[in-house]
Parts: structure tokens; C-alpha cells; sequence
């Protein structure tokens, strides 16, 4: 193949994500010219709620799909999160490459963290996940909805709006917006969505050649780990309606913490297993056994 043509949606954190694989690409097939097609999707256009009330994750990614199913382009970029556990029939993860700060981000103008906020302080995010476990250790604090790019949190913050917000660490390094973050968050203090941090890069799973040229891409300790995490998600029901929460760790063996907690904080289930990292698989699918065995289908009816 002499051109790759990479879907993106138009926010500046996913033309920067695209770009830098595009880099990746160049670096490793010289003789390979490599463009962008930008995209808007659902998940940019509907602002005024969550994405569980939305239509879901797939609300960021099903437009690069259909350009892929197109032959309009050969792959997309997606930050993991944002990616469902189960992608639609004939679609690939083809290379999970080495992953940034997987941290939330606190940010304020106001205040150094958290617990600094007085009762009846607003906090704003879109994430289930991060509204429970701050719901769970700041009951007093107000959370309220914010959507939108990062530049645009950011501005409604610096408005007013909202006396702190969170973020992921990753997209404003990415970004080079890292002084932003008043204080990153523990891993302890927030565990992060399954695979926050890393890019994923999705390709027809038919196209052999794609996937050929995408391998050298790939980071193997940050595809095992998401691998683990995703496994979760996907045997939880896989999506974003559900406040869940997991991290792996790789160097010996691979410990994985993962969470399941009602909107509103008063129940957070929590494991902490450790596993062979030749089957992340497997580790995910037994956390998530855990965390049904410890009550998570009373908490998310599942």
C-alpha cells in the first residue's frame, strides 16, 4: 500500500492522537504517505447529555466506521475509552499502542484538590465512573454534567461555571495542557475507565495488509493490561451506562483493580486480583465473576 487514510473526528485531542500515529507510520514504512479524514460524529454533536442517555460510546466511533466500511478510509484512532468492549461484526483493534498518564486530572482555579471543596462546591463531568467514586468520598460536593472537548471544559470552567472539573491527565499532556491540572488523582482516589490512557487503532478485520503495517505500532505490557481491563467492561455488559472502573498493572504478574458502584456513590464494590499475563482474558472475565459474587448485579441490575 502506497496511502493510509486515517478517520479522526475533529476535536483537537483526536487530530493530535491521529497525527501522532500518522508520525508513528512515517517512522516506521518510509515510503508510506499517510493522510487524515476528519469526521464530526454523534458523540461531538449531542452536548446537552450524558452519553449513557445519548446512545452510548459507540456514538464516537460508528462515523469512522461507516468510513472505513466505505473504503473512504483504512483505519481510525480512538482513545480506548471511548471505544465499546465489543466493536461491530467485521471491525479490529489491529494495535494498542504504549499508553500515557492513565490518571484522572483535578482541576481548578479555586482549589488544590477535592477534599479542599467546600459543602455544596460544583464539580463537573459526563463520566458515571467518576461522578460515583466522587460521590462516594465527597458527598457533600454538587456534580454536574459537562461535555464537550477538552478546550471547551476548560473554557467553561475558566467561566465560572463550575468550581472544579476533572480530566483525563493524558488528553491535557497530550495536548500540552499539563500545567492545567491543579492535581492529578491517585490511582487509588479514582480508578480509571478500561483502557484510559492508551490508543487503540481500528481496521477492517479483513484487511490483512492494514494490520501488516499497524503491528510495529503496538506496545505488548499496554495491550495486555487493556486487554484485562476491557475484559471487565465486556463481561459486565460493556457500556458506558455502567459506572465501572479498571486498571492493570504488568511487570511479574499482572494485578488488575477494578470497581462497580451505584450513580450515586452509596455502593462501590471493589477487586483487587492477580493473574498469568498470558491470559488477561481471563484475569478480566474472573474480576468481573468477583464482582457479581460481591453484589454488583444487585447494583447495576444486570
Amino acid at each position: 500500500m502506497k496511502t493510509l487514510v486515517i478517520a479522526t473526528r475533529r476535536s483537537r485531542l483526536a487530530l493530535w492522537q491521529a497525527e501522532h500515529i500518522a508520525g508513528l507510520l512515517r517512522k516506521f514504512h518510509d515510503d508510506l504517505k499517510v493522510e487524515l479524514l476528519p469526521l464530526s460524529t454523534r458523540g461531538d454533536e449531542l452536548l446537552d447529555r450524558r452519553l449513557d442517555q445519548a446512545g452510548g460510546k459507540g456514538l464516537f466511533v460508528k462515523e469512522l466506521e461507516n468510513a472505513m466500511a466505505d473504503a473512504r478510509a483504512h483505519l481510525a484512532v480512538h482513545s480506548i475509552k471511548d471505544v465499546p468492549a465489543d466493536l461491530p461484526p467485521g471491525f479490529a483493534l489491529a494495535a494498542i499502542t504504549a499508553r500515557e498518564d492513565p490518571r484522572d486530572a483535578f482541576v481548578s482555579s479555586k482549589y488544590k484538590e477535592l477534599g479542599e471543596m467546600p459543602s455544596g462546591a460544583t464539580v463537573g463531568t459526563s463520566s458515571l465512573r467518576r461522578s460515583a467514586q466522587i460521590a462516594e468520598r465527597f458527598p457533600r460536593l454538587e456534580i454536574r454534567l459537562l461535555r464537550g472537548n477538552v478546550d471547551t471544559r476548560l473554557a467553561k470552567l475558566d467561566r465560572g461555571e463550575y468550581d472544579a472539573i476533572v480530566l483525563a491527565a493524558a488528553g491535557l499532556k497530550r495536548l500540552g495542557l499539563e500545567a492545567r491540572a491543579t492535581a492529578p488523582l491517585k490511582v487509588d482516589e479514582m480508578l480509571p475507565a478500561p483502557g484510559q490512557g492508551a490508543l487503540g487503532i481500528e481496521c477492517l478485520a479483513a484487511r490483512a495488509e492494514v494490520a501488516a503495517l499497524l503491528a510495529p505500532l503496538a506496545d505488548s505490557a499496554t495491550t495486555i493490561c487493556v486487554r484485562a481491563e476491557r475484559a471487565v467492561s465486556r463481561a459486565l455488559g460493556g457500556s458506558c451506562a455502567l459506572p465501572l472502573a479498571a486498571y492493570a498493572e504488568y511487570s511479574t504478574k499482572l494485578r488488575l483493580r477494578a470497581l462497580v458502584a451505584s450513580s450515586d456513590g452509596r455502593r462501590v464494590i471493589r477487586c483487587d486480583l492477580e493473574g498469568d499475563a498470558a491470559d488477561p482474558q481471563g484475569l478480566g472475565e474472573r474480576a468481573a465473576v468477583e464482582l457479581r459474587r460481591l453484589g454488583a448485579q444487585e447494583i447495576l441490575g444486570i
